[in-house]
């Protein structure tokens, strides 16, 4: 049986809704939406199929989208999922040491979430922050200007 959106989350889509001059240009908000309140972080194709009812779409359209933006998970992540910038300005000022640091502190590669759940470390290839590289994001919140001791505070932070 197909689990659809929780009625908190349909509420919320028709609010975003509301603040959209058509019903589908709310698709990136909806996606964000049912991405949040779903367990595992994630949309799974119940979400696609409910959000293109609600907003005269296809489910391989909003599919397609999810697929382009880094934002949107389509497999489960961690509570706490880490994407490091790997663009060039994040690459030219420690990206790859920040990214081999949090693997090792982790026990984790690229790509790979922690036996317990906790983490998912991705990269990214950009978050926009070009003047605070090395950076990172943990589910909502931006680290910036990272160093390897500032990466331990977050992690240990985080647990």
């Amino acid at each position: 049986m197909a689990v659809m959106l929780k009625d908190t989350t349909l509420e919320k889509i028709r609010r975003a809704m509301k603040c959209y001059p058509d019903k589908r240009s709310a698709c990136m908000s909806a996606l964000r939406i049912a991405q949040l309140d779903d367990p595992e972080n994630r949309l799974t194709e119940q979400a696609f199929r409910h959000i293109a009812d609600l907003l005269d779409m296809t489910p391989v359209s909003l599919h397609e989208m999810a697929k382009f933006y880094t934002m949107y998970n389509l497999e489960p992540v961690g509570k706490y999922h880490i994407q490091v910038c790997a663009n060039i300005s994040c690459s030219l000022l420690g990206a790859e040491h920040i990214i081999r640091h949090i693997e090792r502190i982790l026990n984790i590669k690229v790509g790979e979430t922690t036996q317990d759940n906790k983490f998912t470390l991705s990269t990214v290839e950009c978050l926009g922050s070009c003047g605070t590289a090395p950076m990172m994001q943990i589910n909502q919140e931006y680290y910036e200007d990272l160093t390897e001791d500032k990466v331990g505070s977050i992690l240990d932070s985080l647990e």
